[in-house]
């Protein structure tokens, strides 16, 4: 239950981190271009000046497009049943739907 919260918090803030290298990506190339008396500002600077809603709705949707795509991909019909992996005369018999 853990990791299912964790990966989709994770899918979740997905957008923010791509936002927060790129902002930090583009300071550090336009420092090295022409420095300026700004250096070594703290990450929390960017975020200041975030599109949050925005990122907010795109985490959102990247995580309801995960959850429906993962979640409706059954891999059989109703009315068939699984047959789990079996260890049958010294070899496993690998798990499939019948």
């Amino acid at each position: 239950m853990i990791r299912t919260i964790v990966e989709n918090l994770l899918l979740f803030l997905l957008p923010t981190f791509i936002y927060i290298a790129w902002t930090l990506f583009q300071r550090a190339k336009a420092e090295r271009e022409a420095p300026t008396e700004t250096d070594g500002q703290p990450i929390t600077t960017v975020l200041d000046d975030a599109p949050l809603l925005w990122l907010f709705a795109s985490g959102l949707i990247l995580v309801m497009l995960t959850l429906a795509v993962f979640g409706s991909s059954s891999g059989g019909s109703p009315g068939q049943q699984y047959q789990p992996s079996v260890f049958q005369d010294g070899k496993i018999k690998p798990s499939h739907i019948d």
